[in-house]
């Protein structure tokens, strides 16, 4: 299962930055403009949302499970998380967590 974890921890990095990059190549690595248009209208707005609550709520998670199960570096699904998205966070985390 650890196997299938890294893959999806890869797939979770790369799927994203498929949709980023066409942005970055158009406006270069400009956060501000990149962040207003995640609540560019109420769609987006709805999914940024329930994407920054659902991270959150991991993160509670994956450091109290981390604590129960001795998960070392489990804090390297923050900077995943915030790098690239719950999709690697995630899948990080459990691949981390399998023995």
């Amino acid at each position: 299962m650890k196997r299938i974890y890294l893959i999806l921890t890869i797939i979770g990095a790369i799927t994203p930055y498929i949709f980023f990059m066409p942005f970055f190549a158009a406006n270069g690595f400009d956060l501000i403009a990149f962040l207003s248009q995640l609540f560019a209208n109420g769609p987006a707005s709805g999914f940024t949302v329930d994407l920054l609550i659902s991270s959150f709520v991991f993160w509670l998670w994956a450091y109290l499970d981390s604590r129960q199960h001795d998960v070392k570096k489990w804090w390297l699904i923050i900077p995943a998380n915030l790098l690239v998205g719950l999709s690697m966070a995630m899948p990080l985390y459990f691949y981390l967590r399998a023995k």
